[in-house]
């Protein structure tokens, strides 16, 4: 990960560049799924992929609140968690090749991976005037 003093913003953290990354590669394979998924499995891997990204953006302007920041984390690794299960799915219903969905879900237990170092040091993330000493 950047150096803090790197960090502008969200976008600079690469957990956040890697759930996006993510988060498209799912908005694309699922433009195949058959239509009668519209509604359900699509629209879930869609929204649960998303919501991660969109969690760690969150989670980076309450960094300043170890607590809320821990928080907002925890619940982007349970959407990751839940983009997993769908892409399971996805792969059972034969709408997403094997391969395609390893290598999406591997991004995703790194995304795990970073997110669990994050919640375990929160205190690294805190601007530097809020940061102990």
């Amino acid at each position: 990960m950047a150096a803090y003093q790197e960090l502008k913003g969200h976008r600079d953290l690469k957990v956040y560049q890697l759930a996006y990354k993510l988060a498209m590669e799912i908005f694309h394979a699922s433009k195949r799924f058959p239509k009668e998924e519209k509604y359900s499995l699509t629209d879930q891997i869609r929204r649960s992929s998303r919501s991660i990204a969109a969690n760690i953006a969150e989670e980076f302007r309450k960094r300043q609140y170890p607590k809320m920041f821990v928080s907002k984390l925890a619940d982007a690794d349970g959407e990751a968690t839940e983009t997993q299960v769908w892409l399971d799915f996805a792969r059972d219903c034969e709408y997403m090749p094997p391969k395609l969905q390893a290598e999406l879900t591997k991004g995703y237990e790194e995304v795990g991976r970073m997110l669990g170092a994050m919640m375990s040091m929160p205190e690294k993330f805190m601007p530097r005037n809020l940061r102990p000493k």
